[in-house]
């Protein structure tokens, strides 16, 4: 999507959270959130996302700073005042209620006109695709119906801002991938806005318009899923999205946009100084095993001796993992035929890469 100028909704100003006065799980966070958009808070475990979203639902407090939505400030206004919806991991489900009655309550809670309610409960099922379940119990519906449910539940009074927290975690790998498409059109075609908090990389960059990854409290990048990718802004997030290869090193020269750095073995490779880093500091050398040419002469600077450690079958494509450079973990992919069954264990062979394809970042993350 293309997002508007100067069309904030949430925002988040200087936000921090302790719950022991001395650490903070949120760290003086600024963040701005865009009308319509699909946000995700991505990041390990204790990063500081899910505390993040609680705070902009109402379910805890920040220790400082202020949270606005709409130009409306939200510290101290309780959750059920804030007019947001949302979607939890377990479903949170009335047990003892239909589906139909489930998706009535939430009308009821914001006074909606009882002559609404019904057509209000059709149109969310339909638009979840589950009308023909309207009468059962969740404990008759199946994990994937019952998160239909519960996302219906939190977009049937139309709220302006929706947030999930890992509300895909206990599926299985298929549905999954099913329900994030289907969740992905639904924000497409209601424009309503996201905030969606996974653990899952995957699962960001298929479904957002922008992601903020978080690390002790603090986004390390926001941005759009293809920039994180490509264009990280440090050593953590190019481990944290997608596969990475990593070399640790020092920046031995810089000429113009390229630089050349010398990692522990002594070999030199040239990379992109993709942040402007300075001759003598440690950097952090980030290559994606898809961006690894295996055999043939090749072209450019970045060419070495490799020995094969471990074919590894995936179906569609082979991870090879390589001895490179002092390393015995490098990993490049290439198609199943390509490996072919000739490749054993202790193979010489030759890889490279353009030094477009190899990252010069900041050795930690900030």
């Amino acid at each position: 999507m293309t997002l508007p100028a100067h069309d904030t909704i949430v925002t988040f100003d200087a936000v921090s959270k302790s719950y022991d006065g001395k650490s903070r799980v949120v760290d003086a966070l600024d963040l701005a959130l865009q009308r319509g958009e699909f946000l995700t808070l991505l990041g390990p475990s204790g990063s500081g996302k899910t505390t993040t979203l609680m705070m902009l639902a109402g379910f805890e407090d920040p220790t400082s700073g202020t949270i606005t939505l709409e130009g409306r400030r939200l510290n101290n206004v309780p959750a059920h005042r804030r007019g947001i919806g949302m979607v939890f991991q377990n479903y949170a489900l009335f047990p003892h209620m239909s589906v139909a009655e489930n998706l009535m309550f939430p009308l009821e809670m914001h006074g909606c006109p009882k002559a609404e309610m019904a057509p209000r409960v059709q149109r969310a099922l339909d638009m979840v695709r589950l009308l023909h379940l309207r009468d059962r119990k969740p404990a008759q519906l199946s994990g994937g119906q019952q998160q239909r449910v519960a996302v219906a539940r939190a977009l049937i009074y139309e709220p302006k801002l929706v947030l999930m927290d890992e509300p895909l975690g206990a599926l299985d790998k298929q549905l999954r991938e099913q329900l994030q498409l289907e969740i992905k059109h639904l924000h497409e075609e209601l424009g309503v806005t996201v905030v969606y908090v996974t653990h899952d990389q995957s699962e960001a960059l298929t479904m957002s318009d922008r992601i903020a990854v978080f690390q002790h409290g603090k986004v390390q990048q926001l941005a759009r899923p293809a920039e994180l990718y490509e264009r990280p802004a440090n050593a953590f997030v190019a481990s944290f999205i997608g596969e990475n290869n990593r070399f640790d090193g020092t920046l031995a020269s810089r000429d113009g946009e390229l630089c050349r750095v010398r990692v522990a073995d002594g070999t030199e490779i040239v990379a992109t100084n993709a942040s402007g880093l300075a001759v003598g500091v440690p950097v952090v050398l980030s290559i994606r095993p898809e961006s690894v040419a295996v055999g043939g002469a090749g072209e450019g600077p970045n060419h070495f001796d490799a020995q094969l450690e471990e074919v590894i079958y995936l179906g569609d494509h082979c991870k090879l993992r390589l001895r490179v450079a002092g390393s015995d973990a490098f990993i490049a992919k290439v198609a199943s035929g390509a490996a072919g069954p000739a490749m054993n264990r202790g193979d010489p062979l030759v890889v490279s890469w353009r030094p477009q394809s190899c990252l010069a970042l900041p050795a930690a993350g900030k």
